[in-house]
């Protein structure tokens, strides 16, 4: 079911009219940020250092041409063989996202649909790689100034990583496990989000599931609600796709709590993320139901901030890809 309202435009009319001093101060009621609050928080031990029991973990590290870049891919295969192709799961974040089950979890997961997980990561023990995944899962430049007044220039590495998974992550996992390629789903959170729609958009036939959690469509001056989404509603054949967009409750309504108005790090932020109201990722929602062949769902998390969803939303996509228990549950807020 869509939870749905008005239109939003491709980019915040009030952007363009307010002054600076009123734009801060309204994007402090913005969506949260897509940055970490520690970015050197490392992974720590997590299933896939565990001895096998439901699932069994094995990976692979692919380096860029240049060998200055290096992925690193986990996949979590179910110990039981299935005399069929499984269904299988790409998951952005793959350090994060690993952190996020347990055996329990994946005891559920072999019991039901049994689908191959995929963690794509860098290899590092971050559990987040910000400088990494800001290139990587963002189809578009922003430019915006720095906590210094200094104007900075990054991401636009999304068409190259989309190329790396379909040409070099893909047929590598094809070639470990038994994939059903009518049943390959992709989730992401925040940055990973948006590379989910961007994927959507430019290669809507790479996925059959599409899972995008708190997109962050302010990137670039909120060009994600641009030329490329009115592009893909207007050539869009009816390829079919299901697609999903989750978003805390808290995201929707511009709760942010107390932020630190005096940290000049935190103002040039909120500055960015001023590119798109909090309720964006909704109205991205209702405006996908109306293309031909997607099936569009929306889910929002009442109380959660932008940190809590990741795992939340991992939770709930396990749980409505292949019926397992919904642990989303509410989690603790982030560090």
């Amino acid at each position: 079911m869509i939870v749905s309202s008005s239109l939003i435009s491709s980019v915040s009319p009030w952007l363009r009219t307010l002054g600076v001093a009123t734009a801060i101060g309204m994007a402090a009621l913005s969506p949260a940020s897509a940055q970490q609050r520690n970015p050197e928080q490392k992974v720590g031990e997590t299933v896939l250092d565990q001895p096998a029991q439901s699932y069994r973990f094995e990976h692979f590290v692919l380096d860029s041409p240049d060998k200055a870049r290096r992925w690193r891919v986990n996949i979590g295969v179910p110990a039981k063989a299935s005399a069929t192709p499984a269904p299988v799961l790409y998951m952005l974040d793959g350090n994060a996202a690993a952190m996020v089950l347990d055996q329990s979890m994946l005891a559920d997961l072999a019991a039901h649909a049994a689908p191959v997980l995929v963690f794509i990561g860098y290899d590092n023990d971050l559990r987040i790689d910000s400088p990494a995944r800001t290139l990587d899962y963002t189809a578009w430049i922003d430019t915006a100034d720095d906590e210094n007044g200094t104007s900075q220039s990054s991401g636009g590495g999304a068409y190259a990583f989309l190329d790396l998974i379909e040409r070099r992550i893909k047929p590598e996992v094809q070639r470990r496990a038994s994939i059903d390629l009518q049943q390959q789903s992709l989730w992401g959170h925040s940055l990973g989000g948006l590379f989910v729609v961007s994927t959507l958009y430019t290669r809507p036939a790479a996925f059959q599931h599409y899972v995008s959690a708190s997109p962050s469509l302010w990137w670039s001056q909120g060009a994600p609600l641009g030329d490329m989404e009115r592009q893909f509603i207007a050539n869009t054949q009816g390829q079919p796709a299901q697609v999903t967009v989750m978003l805390g409750g808290d995201e929707r309504t511009g709760n942010r709590g107390v932020r630190d108005m005096t940290n000049p790090r935190v103002v040039a932020h909120l500055r960015r993320i001023g590119g798109a109201t909090p309720d964006a990722a909704q109205q991205l929602a209702t405006r996908l139901a109306k293309v031909p062949g997607l099936t569009v769902q929306y889910r929002e998390f009442p109380g959660l901030g932008h940190g809590p969803m990741l795992p939340a939303s991992l939770k709930a996509t396990l749980s409505q890809l292949y019926g397992i228990a919904d642990r989303s549950g509410t989690p603790a807020p982030a560090p």
